[in-house]
């Protein structure tokens, strides 16, 4: 199985999960998501086929995200709207994200990813 690995080198979480990819011996695609942030179109395909709602996408910890007051501007926002603000900047998309044809993770949680794997 194909999978999609987006993250940012600096992240701590990301370097974890990367280990464990690597560890468990998973081929993966690794896709830097400030150098090349995902589209909307991408996003949103992997929010519906993550089933979870567009604000877990948010990498609500961030300087960025903090910056913009997006905690008090995301609930005004459409969906849409949502998501397009999310496809301008890959430092606002939670990391590290793991997709393939089925599922979309957002966040390392190993349990989760053993799961899928």
């Amino acid at each position: 199985m194909k999978y999609l690995f987006l993250q940012y080198p600096a992240c701590d979480t990301c370097r974890k999960a990367r280990k464990w990819l690597d560890e468990s011996g998973i081929t993966y695609e690794s896709r830097h998501i400030t150098e090349n942030n995902p589209t909307y179109a991408e996003l949103k395909d992997w929010i519906l086929r993550s089933g979870v709602p567009v604000k877990k996408f948010f990498n609500t910890s961030g300087l960025l995200y903090k910056s913009m007051g997006l905690k008090d501007r995301l609930p005004a926002m459409s969906e849409e709207e949502q998501i397009a603000l999310l496809s301008t900047d890959g430092m606002l998309v939670k990391r590290p994200l793991l997709i393939n044809d089925n599922r979309v993770l957002i966040g390392f949680r190993p349990e989760e990813w053993s799961e899928l794997v």
